[in-house]
């Protein structure tokens, strides 16, 4: 299929501005621990499947640079991959002006590009996978000449492989294959392939697909699927006031001028398919046009409305994750473009209106973001801050993202703190998120980065908790993350691991001219006995 220009010219527009941000964006927890799965590659990790140490290292790999742009080129250019798939499926599906107004939708909504397209994430194998998937599955169920009876083909089997690569991005993946499967449920003239030889053929790609994790698992006493199943169980009531804010946040996120109409969309269109399905009590072997419209949109509806829908609803009994719900909301932008292409035809102001006002908020605010982040010019008494800055540096959570450079800079510009880290056989921190950043940070120095705490996530199983025994080791940890409710002193957490532990320097990391955070460095000799480990 050829892409219209006016396409090219969004998906161009869209790789450079998320290149720039991947470039000057300081980098946040999640990224840099998943850069430690580069250098402790496996067939699967306790807390995601693989693919994102391929997604997070292709850049490191090769170039040789550890900065925020390698980290985060393959994430850059999956999404690219993601939008030119989905700008596709939109096309087969509902037309080349539907396709180029979804594409547009896609590049504008700020949780998207930051998520899927920017940070280094799980996500961005999830949703190229995921698209490509709606791809190949469009074209099984809606072949060019689709008013004839469904007949099941090959493209089942690719189907099948993508739902099991969306898997190793991201255990999302199964409820993508979950939607595809209520689909051929719903629909009457595609109920016949689940009963295809190819559906057999789609099944064992899936599961060769997903057998790395699989694998890791069995010999790991299924940790991976123990922890993300327990972080679904409710610790609590079911509570409303949680609900809504659930709801509040996601529109936050989406922006509102377009996750509300991505809310209204969904439940019109699901309200319609509902009607439909009453009037005809089944969706024709020969179908009209107007049945093939809701057969289109059924299978959108299936991929996008019970994951948006049901994380948002699991919000009210648990704490979810902004990223959990997004690939519904992603799916079912598909059909907010479809109802922005059919409203165009009536009132073609208000549409664009609608798109490029969206547009020249969304694009400042990112803007604003990136230059706080990295500049603080929202930063009270920062070199750059505007009209005087409104925000205490200690105040603000967007410090947490830290220039990865000036830590590592500290270690090669003092004589005393290079001398002591060539000395020391390993270096440990007592947070994952925190030893993932002190492990890019030193990572061209080559010693050795663990943690030692109670939540120890991949680290548990990139090494053996006697290995350290006996050996001298320096310990960086932040200042937000030096305090632990459980010890009055911090450092009590490892008396009697160590023989002594000693403050050799604080690190500062500057932003503005300001110090936003504080690395302390303690030189810890020798450790007596190994640190306790919850599993592993």
């Amino acid at each position: 299929m050829k892409i219209h220009k006016w396409a090219i010219a969004i998906l161009l527009w869209g790789f450079l501005f998320r290149a720039v941000c991947a470039i000057y964006l300081n980098i946040g927890f999640d990224e840099a621990y998943y850069y430690l799965y580069t250098q402790n590659l496996n067939l699967s990790y306790f807390d995601h499947p693989p693919l994102v140490a391929f997604t997070a290292g292709i850049g490191i790999w090769l170039t040789g640079a550890v900065t925020p742009f390698t980290l985060r080129i393959g994430g850059v250019l999956l999404y690219t991959g993601t939008l030119i798939f989905s700008y596709l499926t939109s096309k087969r599906l509902f037309g080349e002006r539907t396709a180029t107004l979804t594409l547009a939708i896609l590049t504008t909504i700020p949780i998207f590009q930051i998520a899927f397209g920017i940070l280094t994430l799980p996500d961005n194998a999830l949703m190229f996978f995921w698209s490509a998937c709606l791809y190949a599955a469009t074209e099984e169920f809606f072949p060019p000449d689709d008013t004839k009876p469904y007949r099941p083909t090959y493209r089942l089997a690719i189907v099948g492989l993508c739902v099991g690569l969306a898997f190793l991005g991201k255990y999302h993946g199964v409820l993508l294959g979950g939607g595809l499967v209520l689909f051929c449920l719903l629909s009457r003239r595609h109920r016949s392939a689940l009963f295809s030889i190819w559906t057999l053929a789609a099944i064992a790609l899936f599961a060769i697909a997903i057998s790395p994790v699989l694998f890791w698992n069995s010999q790991h006493e299924w940790a991976s699927f123990r922890f993300q199943s327990s972080r679904a169980v409710p610790s609590q009531g079911y509570n409303l006031e949680r609900l809504l804010v659930t709801i509040l946040v996601a529109l936050g996120y989406l922006f509102p001028t377009f996750g509300i109409p991505l809310w209204w969309t969904s439940f019109r269109t699901f309200g319609e398919l509902v009607q439909a399905a009453k009037k005809n009590n089944k969706f024709d072997l020969d179908t009209t046009a107007s049945d093939l419209l809701n057969e289109k949109r059924l299978l959108i509806l299936c991929v996008s409305m019970p994951i948006f829908f049901g994380f948002t609803f699991m919000g009210g009994f648990i704490q979810i994750l902004p990223s959990w719900h997004m690939p519904g909301f992603f799916g079912a932008t598909l059909l907010l473009g479809e109802r922005a292409a059919q409203v165009q035809l009536q009132r073609p102001k208000f549409i664009r209106n609608w798109l490029w006002g969206s547009g020249v908020v969304i694009l400042p605010l990112l803007l604003i973001g990136l230059l706080h982040v990295h500049l603080g010019i929202a930063q009270k008494g920062g070199d750059a801050a505007i009209a005087g800055g409104f925000w205490e540096a200690k105040d603000d959570p967007s410090t947490q993202m830290i220039d990865i450079e000036q830590l590592r800079q500290a270690f090669v510009d003092s004589p005393m703190l290079k001398a002591e880290l060539q000395k020391a056989d390993f270096v440990f921190s007592n947070s994952f998120f925190v030893a993932g950043q002190v492990g890019m940070a030193i990572e061209p120095l080559g010693k050795k980065v663990t943690c030692f705490d109670e939540d120890l996530r991949g680290f548990a199983y990139w090494s053996k908790a006697q290995d350290f025994v006996g050996k001298t080791s320096l310990y960086i940890t932040s200042e937000l993350f030096l305090k632990d409710e459980r010890f009055p002193q911090p450092l009590d957490k490892y008396k009697g691991y160590f023989q002594s532990l000693e403050k050799i320097a604080d690190v500062p990391i500057k932003r503005g001219g300001q110090a936003v955070q504080i690395f302390p460095v303690y030189r810890a000799s020798p450790m007596l006995k190994p640190f306790p480990r919850p599993y592993g």
